[in-house]
């Protein structure tokens, strides 16, 4: 589900799930021993790509929907798992978002260092509210650090999906250009960061992620069963089954 690339000292993840990258529990995993393993085998950066038009579309909600209560736990645990592996990461990671990245997808990107996205029909955006699922604290300090704080409140609240030059315009991305060099030129900006002082380099980085390497200091202290209760809300639920329904029906 993950294709491995070598660049020099840059390991490139690309996601291989298809047909849309969607996050099931196997992919998760997947890409969090990716990165553990890029780390330990001494890469400096990590570029996490997609598929040209689609970077991802977020959670496998088909699957999910299928799960226990027990399923469901385990399957927030381990995105969240991969979250603070994303915040907490030794070394620099650019999200090369080739195309459409919603929810999930989203989160992803907003845990790198740098966001490369495709120019063009595309769209962004953490758009839960509208499937009826909450964004906890953890994810909403991802957003605001990016784009500021009463940007994140008017995005998260009406769960808007934003196209590629709102996304560079608010902050949400930090490039645009053509969905065949989004990798890139994630490459190079990675590049040009790992060519300065390295430990000068990385201990700035690591101030000014503080923050966010804070809030996933401890995974298992995140409010996750308060998140699983919300996932089986009546609500919530309605509005997933609804959301699976017609993903059957344009098959």
């Amino acid at each position: 589900m993950l294709n491995l690339t070598t660049h020099d000292d840059i390991r490139e993840i690309q996601l291989a799930r298809p047909p849309v990258n969607a996050l099931n529990l196997e992919l998760l995993r997947a890409l969090h021993s990716a990165i553990d393993d890029s780390v330990r085998e001494g890469a400096r950066g990590i570029v996490l790509s997609g598929a040209q038009g689609l970077f991802s579309a977020g959670v496998d909600v088909p699957t999910l929907l299928a799960c226990d209560r027990a399923g469901v736990r385990e399957y927030w645990r381990e995105f969240f798992a991969l979250c603070a592996t994303l915040a907490r990461a030794p070394i620099p990671l650019v999200a090369a978002i080739s195309g459409h990245s919603p929810a999930g997808g989203a989160v992803l990107a907003l845990f790198c260092d740098y966001r490369v996205m495709a120019e063009g029909p595309f769209r962004i955006g953490l758009n839960e509210v509208q499937v009826g699922l909450i964004v906890p604290e953890a994810i909403q300090l991802a957003l605001r650090r990016v784009v500021g704080t009463y940007r994140a409140e008017r995005l998260l609240v009406s769960g808007t999906m934003i196209d590629s030059a709102e996304a560079l315009a608010c902050g949400f991305v930090d490039e645009l250009t053509g969905v065949d060099q989004v990798s890139k030129r994630a490459l190079h900006w990675l590049g040009e960061l790992l060519a300065l002082p390295s430990h000068a380099m990385l201990a700035t980085r690591s101030l000014a992620r503080a923050d966010l390497a804070a809030a996933y200091a401890d995974p298992d202290k995140l409010p996750l069963d308060d998140f699983v209760d919300a996932f089986f809300h009546p609500q919530t639920q309605a509005v997933l089954q609804q959301l699976v329904a017609k993903l059957k029906e344009k098959k």
